[in-house]
C-alpha cells in the first residue's frame, strides 16, 4: 500500500525544482499511506510522486517511482498484484530484465510488452499511475472492484492526480468548491458515488477503468472499461448444493493463500461475524504459523461482538489481541473528516479506524472480510427484496390489501421486522423498481429533502439520486437482482471500500479482502440467487460451505454488522457538539439544510421522541467536511495527524 501523485503540464511554465517542490508538497499529504519511503519523478513535462508502504522486496530495488527495463515507462503504484510471479517468468521469457523482487516492475514491464491488456491480467488491487515516454501517454488505472482509490482534476494547464483529494488540492490554485450535486447524493446514500466528489471538477476514477491523456488532450478523453462482472440475470448453474460448497471452499483457499505473500508481518480482522471467521479459517488451514487476529469491542453490548470473535480466535488458536473502546467521538470526528477528505457518514468507519490502529502496532498487513454480504446474499434487505418479488405476483388489489394490513401492525412488530418499510415498498410504483429499492438505503428521501432543503439547494437542478441506480435495475423487475446488483457496483466501491482504505491507511496499514477476488466473485456470479438464498436465509450457501470450520454460534447468530452506538452518542457524549456545530452560524447561511428543520431533528433525538441519529450523523459528517476542507485558505491544516 502506497500513495500515489503526479501530473501532466506541457505547458508549465516552471523549473525543474519548482516542478519537484510541487511533487514533494503532492506526496507530502499522503505520508500517512507511506512512511517507510518516499521518492519524485519529472521529465518536465509529466511528474510522478510516490509514498511507499513496504510490503514485498523491502529492498531500495523497489523504490518507487520506477522505471521499466529501458527506462521508457516509468510508475508510481498503490496495491498489490498476487500473480506477479507468473507474469516476471513470462516477462523474462521475452527477454526483460529486472532489478528487483517486487511487483511493481513487473507492471511497468507489463505495460511496456502488453499495453493496456496488462490491467485484465493482473489479479489484486491497484492504483496506479504510468508515463510512457515512447507515446508521450499518461495512463491512469484503477483495480476491477476499486479497492485502491485514484482521483484527478483536469485544469487550466494540465491535470493533476493523487490517491486521495488532498494531494490534489496541494497544487497550487486548485479550486476548493463544493459540488452540490454530488452533496445532494451524499445526503440519500452516506457517500458521494463515482465518478464525481464533493468537489466541483474533480473526479474519482472508476473501478475497473483506465484513462489515457495525452498533452493538449486532457479533457477530451474519457475512461476505458477493461473488466466487467457476469451480470447475476444470467446466472445458472447444474452443479448440486454440494458441488458448490465445495467449489466455494476451494476458491476461497486459493484466496487467502495468495493474500498471506507478503514480507512484513501479516493478521486479520476478526469481527466475529460469518466473514471475517471465515477468512481466519482458511488463513489457519493455510498451515503458515499462528494467526494474528484483532477485534474492536464495545462497552454497549448491543455493538459487542467480542464473545464471538474469541470462539474462533479460541478455535484456530490465533494470537488475539482485542480492545473495548469508549471513543472519544468528539476528538476522532475531526480526524475521519481530514482523513476521508469527503463527506462519509458510515459510522462503521469508526470502529475501523480504531482497529486498524490496534492491528498496525503488531503487523504491516491485515486481511478481512469485505465483499461476502455482496457475494452471497448476506444483508437483511435482500431477504425483504425476496419477499417483495414473491409479493409482486400477486393481484393489484391483494397487494393493496397487504399494504393496509402491515400499516396496522404492532409497533414493536413493525420495528422488529420492518413491516412498514414493506408496507411503503410494496404500496410504491412497480414500475421504478430502483425507487422501491432506494426505500431500503436512503437516509434522507426525496420526502425529507423537500422538507428540509436550504435556500441553495433548492435553487440547485438536482434530479433524484435514485435516478443514478436506473441502469442496475435496467431489463428486470426483480428487486433482488436488481438491488444485489446495484451494491456491487455503488455501495461496495464507493462506501465499503472506501471505508476500509481510508480508515486503515490512515495508520499505514494494509488491507487484504480475500472474499473480493475477482476470480472467487466470477464463480459467484453464476450461482442463482435462489440458490444462494435457498430457504430464504441470507448466505445459506456461504454457511453451509462453511459449517465444517467455523462454530455453530457463529453461522447461526444474527448479523449485527460492524457499528458503534450513534443514536446513544448523539444523546450523550455528542449532543453538545452536533448542537453547536449543525446550528452555528457558519452552517446556517450554507443553504444547505433549513435551520429549523435540523433544530427539530436535533431536538426530536436528543429528546428520545424520535430516531433520526442517521440523518443526524449525515449532516454532522458534513458540516465537519465543509469546516476542514471549503472554508478559510488554510483549511487542509484543520487538522494534521500528528508525524
Amino acid at each position: 500500500m502506497c500513495g500515489v501523485a503526479g501530473f501532466l503540464m506541457p505547458q508549465s511554465g516552471l523549473s525543474h525544482p519548482e516542478i519537484e517542490a510541487r511533487l514533494w508538497a503532492m506526496i507530502g499529504t499522503l505520508r500517512h499511506r507511506g512512511p517507510d519511503d518516499e521518492g519524485v519523478w519529472t521529465d518536465g513535462l509529466a511528474g510522478l510522486a510516490h509514498a511507499r508502504l513496504s510490503i514485498i522486496d523491502l529492498s531500495a530495488a523497489s523504490h518507487q517511482p520506477l522505471a521499466s527495463t529501458d527506462e521508457q515507462v516509468w510508475l508510481s503504484y498503490n496495491g498489490e498484484i498476487y500473480n506477479f510471479a507468473e507474469l516476471r517468468a513470462e516477462l523474462q521469457s521475452l527477454g526483460y530484465v529486472f532489478r528487483s523482487r517486487g511487483d511493481t516492475e513487473v507492471i511497468a514491464n507489463g505495460w511496456h510488452a502488453w499495453g493496456p491488456r496488462v490491467f485484465g491480467r493482473l489479479r489484486g488491487m491497484f492504483a496506479l499511475a504510468l508515463w510512457d515516454r515512447r507515446s508521450r501517454q499518461l495512463i491512469l488505472a484503477r483495480d476491477r472492484l476499486g479497492k485502491k482509490p485514484l482521483f484527478y482534476a483536469p485544469t487550466a494547464s494540465g491535470l493533476v492526480f493523487g490517491s486521495e483529494i488532498k494531494a490534489l488540492l496541494a497544487w497550487p490554485g486548485m479550486p476548493r468548491v463544493p459540488d452540490l450535486t454530488a452533496i445532494d447524493h451524499y445526503l440519500s446514500l452516506q457517500y458521494v458515488p463515482s465518478p464525481e466528489t464533493a468537489f466541483s471538477g474533480i473526479h474519482r476514477l472508476p473501478p475497473a477503468h483506465y484513462l489515457v491523456i495525452e498533452p493538449g488532450k486532457w479533457r477530451d478523453r474519457r475512461p476505458e472499461r477493461y473488466w466487467a462482472l457476469p451480470e447475476p440475470r444470467a446466472a445458472a448453474t447444474r452443479a448440486s448444493p454440494e458441488e458448490l460448497q465445495q467449489q466455494l471452499v476451494a476458491h476461497l483457499e486459493e484466496a487467502v493463500r495468495l493474500r498471506m505473500i507478503a514480507d512484513v508481518p501479516l493478521g486479520a480482522f476478526l469481527s466475529g461475524g460469518v466473514d471475517s471467521s471465515a477468512i481466519v479459517a482458511m488463513m489457519a488451514r493455510a498451515g503458515t504459523g499462528r494467526v494474528k487476529t484483532f477485534s474492536i469491542g464495545f462497552t454497549d453490548k448491543a455493538y459487542d461482538e467480542t464473545q464471538y470473535a474469541r470462539l474462533v480466535a479460541a478455535r484456530y488458536g490465533t494470537e488475539h489481541e482485542e480492545m473495548v473502546v469508549e471513543p472519544d467521538a468528539v476528538a476522532v470526528l475531526p480526524k475521519l473528516a481530514w482523513h476521508y477528505g469527503e463527506p462519509f457518514a458510515d459510522p462503521s468507519a469508526i470502529p475501523t479506524y480504531y482497529v486498524s490502529e490496534m492491528a498496525r502496532r503488531h503487523v504491516t498487513v491485515a486481511l478481512n472480510g469485505d465483499g461476502g454480504d455482496e457475494a452471497f446474499l448476506g444483508y437483511s434487505r435482500y431477504r425483504a427484496m425476496r419477499h417483495l418479488d414473491q409479493l409482486d405476483h400477486l393481484p393489484a388489489s391483494a397487494r393493496v390489501a397487504a399494504a393496509g394490513l402491515l400499516g396496522m401492525a404492532p409497533s414493536g412488530l413493525s420495528r422488529r421486522l420492518r413491516l412498514a418499510q414493506i408496507r411503503d415498498i410494496l404500496a410504491a410504483p412497480r414500475e421504478r423498481p430502483e425507487q422501491r429499492y432506494a426505500g431500503t438505503i436512503a437516509f434522507f428521501g426525496d420526502s425529507e429533502k423537500a422538507a428540509g432543503y436550504g435556500e441553495a439547494m433548492r435553487r440547485h437542478d438536482n434530479h433524484s439520486t435514485f435516478d443514478l441506480l436506473a441502469p442496475y435495475f435496467a431489463g428486470t423487475d426483480d428487486l433482488l437482482t436488481g438491488g444485489n446488483w446495484a451494491d456491487l457496483h455503488t455501495y461496495l466501491p464507493d462506501d465499503l471500500m472506501v471505508k476500509v482504505d481510508v480508515a486503515s491507511m490512515a495508520h499505514g496499514l494494509e488491507t487484504r479482502s480475500p472474499l473480493l477476488d475477482h476470480i472467487l466473485l466470477e464463480w459467484a456470479a453464476g450461482i442463482p440467487a435462489s440458490v444462494k438464498m435457498a430457504g430464504g436465509r441470507c448466505k445459506a450457501l456461504f454457511k453451509a460451505a462453511m459449517a465444517p470450520y467455523l462454530p455453530p454460534e457463529i453461522l447461526n447468530r444474527k448479523k449485527m454488522g460492524f457499528g458503534c452506538p450513534i443514536d446513544r452518542w448523539l444523546r450523550h457524549e455528542l449532543r453538545d457538539m452536533a448542537y453547536d456545530t449543525l446550528l452555528a452560524p457558519a452552517a446556517r447561511q450554507r443553504g444547505i439544510m433549513r435551520p429549523d428543520y435540523v433544530e427539530r431533528l436535533l431536538d426530536e433525538h436528543c429528546g428520545a421522541r424520535r430516531n433520526h441519529h442517521t440523518r443526524l450523523w449525515a449532516l454532522l459528517m458534513l458540516e465537519l467536511w465543509f469546516q476542514t476542507w471549503i472554508d478559510g485558505a488554510a483549511a487542509s491544516d484543520a487538522y494534521r495527524p500528528a508525524a
